[in-house]
């Protein structure tokens, strides 16, 4: 299996998900399109993950435009994509949804209940990670599958193709802290009122890992032609 990562920005990395690719055997190749342009072609790749970012998909620069396409390649050849917060963003809009700012500033760790029975084997509530200001619309033809006390459509997933999230489920415990002593102060005006200090000491969630798993072995196992 091919799994292609898009990295945005150099501490929100793939985390959790190199765990569950070292699982399944997977060739990871991790792409930075911001910094150097460059992508995978669909044929290069079985399952797609695009990561986090700073940036907004309403911006007007080359590369998230390109980056669109590329995941609009892989939904129309039936190849499986993951996003988690600007990734589930950018599959938002694709498929017909918008990106705008959310209610409320959400940086800090915080429950999700899930609103959907799609996927097997998920927990009703998971503690994630969210890092975020914008938000995603849930798009026509998808399911919700994660909702949270401050925003509604905190998650979809599209065709058995696509899962997007708005939090982040991928951080390990070095990821946590090398978010928040890089950008912590990124923190400050959260609805959630958690200091960059307190949100390394909450620990990442054991569950946490389980649920990617999950999510992914779904993507792949709806997909069984791309391993």
């Amino acid at each position: 299996m091919r799994l292609n990562v898009l990295q945005h920005v150099s501490d929100e990395g793939p985390g959790a998900i190199l765990n569950w690719a070292n699982d399944h055997q997977a060739t990871v190749t991790i792409y930075h399109p911001n910094d150097f342009g460059l992508l995978p072609t669909v044929d290069e790749t079985d399952l797609l993950v695009v990561l986090g970012s700073p940036a907004s998909p309403n911006d007007d620069d080359q590369w998230i435009k390109d980056e669109r396409a590329l995941i609009k390649g892989m939904l129309t050849a039936k190849k499986p994509v993951f996003g988690a917060c600007f990734g589930a963003q950018q599959i938002s809009l694709i498929l017909g949804g918008r990106v705008q700012d959310a209610p409320a500033k959400e940086v800090g760790w915080l429950e999700v209940t899930r609103q959907s029975d799609r996927i097997a084997g998920l927990p009703e509530v998971a503690t994630p990670l969210h890092w975020h200001q914008q938000m995603f619309t849930i798009p026509e033809g998808t399911d919700l599958l994660y909702s949270s006390k401050y925003l509604q459509e905190q998650g979809f997933v599209y065709q058995d193709l696509a899962i997007g999230l708005q939090f982040h489920l991928e951080p390990l415990e070095l990821n946590v802290r090398e978010m928040c002593a890089n950008d912590g102060a990124y923190a400050n005006g959260s609805v959630l009122n958690q200091t960059a200090e307190e949100i390394v000491n909450h620990g990442v969630p054991a569950d946490n890992q389980a649920v990617m798993n999950r999510l992914l072995d779904y993507l792949m196992k709806e997909n069984p032609e791309n391993v």
